[in-house]
């Protein structure tokens, strides 16, 4: 039986303001796919640190005026534009934070990116470019894949878009708990690697076993963890770090000889400068990693599916309280993936 589009469309929309306040949902007629475009009725949505840099004037890429926010999300195709053969009504899909970026490297033509320049997905009905879409492994959730696009594909190139990747036997580093440091453990355990985690707080250290974490680091007790890692790989240094918190002083301090930091971001907001020395100290390669391209999701999805990983998610709000779901990101310190379901 033939989707019909529905008369009217909710979507929140980032308006002027401070904090939440910036959110209004707004209800406007549906759009309908142009060639080489996809309708998908989004059932769920979740956020990342993104959509809070994003909400505070601090992301780094531009964002435009009234933009639907939020990259993050999953839902079922409902229309099709003319020439897309790629998905049909019915499919389950995500799609790539960069919608151009299909694969190779990340160039200016494909720095477009979903609830920045382009409307996101905090929408009951999005339209996006085909080619953007990757299908939903058939395990997971609507809830589940939400939290793929960027967390969960930005640890994915921290491990393998180097062109060397890791391999079994080697030794990860990842700072924090937060999402990408979460989806950093769960691959780098699939991939056979030791894993060793950071932390604050030491009620976390039995979660972050439970997710895969070999050792755990608390960095209260411990402020030079570097040290600790290094004890923990017999002195030698780990072969890679997953630096979420800006932390790269401490990072070149644990990497191994030729080893590589996968640059994140700095949750703190905070900027250390770093001594060059470092760097050739570990003749160690330093890489920013800008979440990942089409063709490193759908590999990343491959892995997801063959082990029927699943994502930590730490709560879920209804489509109409989005504004109380940033709040809570923002303020609870979640353990996992805050994501927002629609109806």
């Amino acid at each position: 039986m033939p989707y019909t589009l529905p008369t009217a469309v909710r979507s929140y929309h980032l308006g002027a303001g401070e904090g939440t306040g910036r959110l209004s949902l707004r209800t406007r007629p549906p759009r309908r796919p142009g060639p080489g475009q996809v309708a998908v009725a989004v059932r769920a949505a979740s956020l990342s640190y993104r959509e809070l840099l994003v909400l505070r004037g601090r992301y780094v890429l531009p964002v435009a005026p009234d933009v639907v926010p939020v990259s993050d999300g999953a839902g079922e195709v409902v229309a099709v534009g003319p020439d897309v053969h790629r998905v049909r009504p019915g499919d389950r899909v995500t799609a790539n934070l960069f919608p151009l970026w299909l694969d190779g490297p990340l160039e200016p033509a494909r720095l477009p990116q979903l609830g920045g320049t382009l409307d996101g997905m905090l929408t009951e009905l999005a339209v996006l470019p085909a080619d953007a879409l990757v299908p939903v492994p058939e395990h997971l959730s609507y809830a589940e894949a939400a939290t793929l696009p960027c967390a969960a594909v930005t640890a994915w190139n921290a491990l393998t878009g180097d062109g060397r990747g890791v391999r079994p036997g080697q030794t990860v580093l990842a700072t924090g708990s937060g999402g990408v440091s979460l989806f950093t453990v769960q691959f780098a355990k699939l991939l056979g690697a030791r894993v060793i985690v950071t932390t604050g707080d030491r009620d976390r250290e039995r979660r972050l076993r439970e997710v895969g974490a070999d050792e755990v680091v608390d960095h209260r007790a411990v402020p030079d963890w570097h040290t600790a890692a290094r004890e923990l790989t017999g002195g030698l240094g780990v072969d890679r770090v997953v630096d979420t918190a800006g932390t790269l002083q401490q990072s070149l301090r644990a990497v191994a000889v030729d080893g590589h930091v996968a640059l994140v971001g700095s949750v703190s907001g905070d900027w250390t400068p770093v001594d060059p020395r470092l760097l050739f100290g570990a003749a160690a390669t330093l890489r920013a990693v800008a979440v990942g391209s089409r063709a490193q999701f759908a590999a990343m999805n491959d892995m997801i599916a063959a082990h029927r990983t699943r994502p930590v998610i730490d709560r879920v709000f209804p489509f109409e309280e989005a504004a109380a779901a940033y709040r809570y990101y923002e303020t609870a310190r979640p353990f996992g993936k805050v994501v927002i379901e629609v109806r």
